[in-house]
């Protein structure tokens, strides 16, 4: 059966001038910052996935969610294709925690134009096409 590439969903949830990255462990990209996300399932919209894997990973409901953007995501040496589509959301100001301790090594806020190093590939290609969810309406 042909490889074929997964569709992931990376939430960008926004407080003020900051979003929130996890530190990835146990998985591709293990030790990497990236948008909490995941793989979408059948039958789900990107915005229930972000609502979905908000929940599951961290233990917050969000706002607003929607999907903004995408990217082309190739991991050479997992021999991994992803299309990752990106849901901004806001916020809910509910206390954040830990729910997958196992995949998630820590999570902290950032500022847009100073995020950490190193990136997670999905997310390096995001910043590559100039997206800023700041400025979206």
């Amino acid at each position: 059966m042909p490889k074929v590439p997964r569709i992931g969903v990376g939430v960008i949830i926004r407080k003020g001038t900051k979003v929130l990255l996890l530190k990835r462990k146990g998985s591709h990209g293990d030790g990497s910052w990236a948008f909490i996300g995941g793989n979408l399932e059948f039958n789900e919209s990107p915005e229930q996935c972000a609502i979905r894997e908000v929940l599951e990973e961290i233990g917050i409901t969000i706002r607003n969610p929607r999907a903004a953007t995408f990217t082309n995501d190739l991991f050479p040496l997992e021999r991994k294709h992803y299309i990752t589509i990106y849901v901004v959301t806001e916020y809910s100001g509910e206390p954040i925690a830990i729910k997958e301790p196992h995949k998630i090594e820590s999570v902290e806020w950032f500022e847009w134009n100073q995020l950490p190093s190193p990136l997670f590939i999905p997310l390096q290609n995001l910043l590559k096409t100039n997206f800023n969810p700041f400025k979206l309406p």
